[in-house]
């Protein structure tokens, strides 16, 4: 498979609800606007990746989590919870080594937190000098 571009699909309950939501509470930068007035797309900026949040769906989704990489993992959590977003797991440092805290969307998709601390091999440089680069903290 050759894949040149990707996203993922999310169908809301409520698609002016959850697109107030991912663009107004959460601040996801909108990539693109599609469709008539009155059933409008939304594709936003999701670091690397792209979240379109358009059409309709009748239930709830379900076994659905997003996976966003923050700087700052107990400033983004405190906004949220002054904005009324429901914090279902408060930051924790996991055995992993990323602090992680878990929010949900108004149709209670889960979107997992994190925070990459200083010194994390996702944050470190593990080339060594044969390699053309000395090894560094990024």
């Amino acid at each position: 498979m050759d894949v040149l571009s990707s996203r993922l699909l999310l169908r809301p309950t409520d698609p002016d609800r959850s697109q107030a939501f991912y663009r107004d509470v959460l601040g996801l930068a909108v990539y693109r606007e599609f469709g008539p007035p009155e059933h409008r797309g939304l594709v936003f900026f999701l670091g690397n990746g792209l979240l379109e949040v358009s059409g309709r769906a009748a239930e709830r989704p379900h076994g659905l989590a997003l996976w966003v990489q923050v700087r700052d993992l107990a400033a983004e959590v405190a906004r949220l919870t002054r904005a009324g977003v429901p914090v279902v797991a408060e930051p924790v440092l996991q055995p992993w080594g990323l602090l992680e805290a878990t929010v949900e969307d108004p149709d209670g998709v889960a979107i997992v937190l994190v925070e990459v601390p200083a010194g994390h091999p996702l944050r470190t440089d593990l080339r060594t000098p044969e390699q053309g680069l000395p090894p560094q903290s990024t």
